[in-house]
């Protein structure tokens, strides 16, 4: 069986993308061992995903006084900003489906609990309306 090629560009489902991220993440780390061993070489790298560029900051900023006391924190906004568009994306995006899922679209994969919850959200909201009429 022939692997098909992929195209690569950005994985759109978040999970599907952190999965992805997980598995080229321990590929490049067993390439990065099996170079170490096999050419007697220092290897480092540096990996993080976009979701966790502020954790990786503020660690590193911890362990390092110098940094906390000299730089200029303007120099990290850069990856704090691409960080709050990835969870404000998100957050978008949920609300989005949710929005979707209230019109009575995209309610085929839901499970009957994930429904019942959905029901239970149209009458609080149904509720409300008929308060303010």
């Amino acid at each position: 069986m022939v692997r098909s090629k992929i195209q690569i560009q950005k994985i759109v489902n978040i999970a599907a993308r952190q999965v992805t991220f997980s598995k080229r993440r321990k590929g490049l780390l067993k390439k990065a061992q099996e170079l170490s061993t096999l050419c007697d070489a220092e290897i480092g790298l540096i990996i993080f995903s976009s979701s966790g560029v502020t954790h990786v900051i503020q660690k590193y900023a911890r362990h390092n006084p110098t940094l906390s006391k000299q730089s200029d924190p303007s120099i990290f906004e850069p990856f704090l900003l691409e960080d709050n568009r990835a969870v404000l994306r998100k957050e978008f995006g949920e609300k989005n489906q949710e929005l979707s899922q209230m019109k009575g679209e995209d309610l085929e994969g839901l499970s009957f609990e994930e429904l019942s919850k959905l029901e239970k959200k149209m009458e609080k909201g149904f509720g409300r309306v008929c308060r303010i009429k």
